[in-house]
């Protein structure tokens, strides 16, 4: 008997291999995938003005560092005693207007510098909807920052607005960036405030829009994250107490998916060899003294160097000084 749907995934002709600076934008989702990828120490950049939702914010923070833009004290404004930016999420937001813009401007420079020699661009949409800043035009912001609900107008991206949005700044950076492949994904986190209807508006809207995209771009790949969670493993169970983000288990589940289809075969292998090292390195004796201990130590950092040796381009500096320090 079955109990999952099959799911058919198309990966690209050759996947990613160590040697390729991966960059990723877009919702928290994209930040489980970055996270994974960072730690099992992939060349990575991602989400340079923090968490992004909608298209509009991804196109126009990508197109920021197409343009090498610096921001200024004019871009801030000061609300609930912090110096905020409508164009970034709220981890960017300080006391300190200086601080806050040095913070904004050196991840600019390190993403616009990333950019130029990224292999791959990871994008995962998780919304239609926009919120433009009412008093200010209709200015599309990135985050509300929890300002008054009045001072935005709430706007569900037509699925032609993606599409012009996204195309618009695919030929940017392929301009920039010719050997540039592009992974789009929509994010299974289920965007329950706006409504489960609304929500699942929003999902089809960005589905249609990604989708026209891949069509028309052989360089542009789809990652299907979002019916890995809905349609296969489709319960309630894979979500948190939420009942909006998918749990540790789906999230596993949805990356070893990515692994397998979009990572080149011998980058797996290490990427299990790194996995080792990194669980020895997170393992706390109860009794480090013991010889036991000591031996696991010693083996480990073995097995660390031996691999640094083999692979150069892998920073393994702060396992290995673990493994050796820890044998006292």
């Amino acid at each position: 008997m079955k109990w999952m749907a099959d799911i058919d995934i198309r990966g690209p002709q050759k996947g990613i291999t160590y040697q390729d600076p991966i960059f990723l934008i877009g919702s928290c989702f994209t930040e489980h995938i970055g996270n994974k990828l960072q730690e099992l120490k992939y060349s990575v950049c991602q989400n340079p003005h923090g968490i992004l939702f909608d298209p509009i914010s991804v196109c126009q923070s990508l197109v920021s560092y197409i343009e090498g833009r610096q921001y200024g004290p004019s871009d801030l404004f000061f609300y609930n005693e912090l110096w905020q930016s409508w164009a970034h999420h709220s981890r960017f937001s300080g006391m300190d207007q200086g601080l806050v813009l040095q913070q904004i401007n050196a991840s600019q420079s390190r993403a616009a510098e990333f950019l130029r020699t990224a292999k791959w661009l990871i994008i995962t949409l998780g919304s239609s909807y926009s919120y433009r800043l009412v008093q200010e035009g209709e200015k599309p912001v990135a985050n509300c920052h929890r300002a008054p609900a009045q001072w935005f107008r709430k706007h569900l991206c037509t699925i032609d607005e993606t599409v012009a949005a996204l195309d618009n700044t695919l030929h940017r950076l392929f301009h920039g960036n010719p050997d540039l492949q592009v992974i789009f994904t929509v994010s299974p986190v289920r965007h329950l405030r706006d409504g489960v209807v609304e929500n699942n508006r929003s999902k089809a809207r960005l589905l249609e829009a990604v989708h026209h995209l891949v069509g028309k771009f052989n360089r542009l790949h789809y990652f299907p994250a979002y019916e890995l969670v809905i349609d296969v493993l489709r319960d309630y169970r894979f979500y948190d107490i939420d009942l909006a983000h998918p749990n540790y288990q789906a999230t596993s589940y949805v990356l070893e998916q990515f692994k397998t289809h979009y990572i080149e075969p011998a980058a797996q292998e290490l990427m299990d060899k790194i996995q080792q090292i990194i669980h020895a390195r997170r393992h706390k004796a109860f009794q480090p003294e013991t010889q036991a201990h000591q031996h696991f130590l010693a083996s480990f950092e073995k097995k660390t160097a031996d691999l640094a040796e083999t692979h150069p381009f892998l920073d393994l500096s702060e396992e290995l000084a673990y493994f050796r320090n820890g044998k006292g």
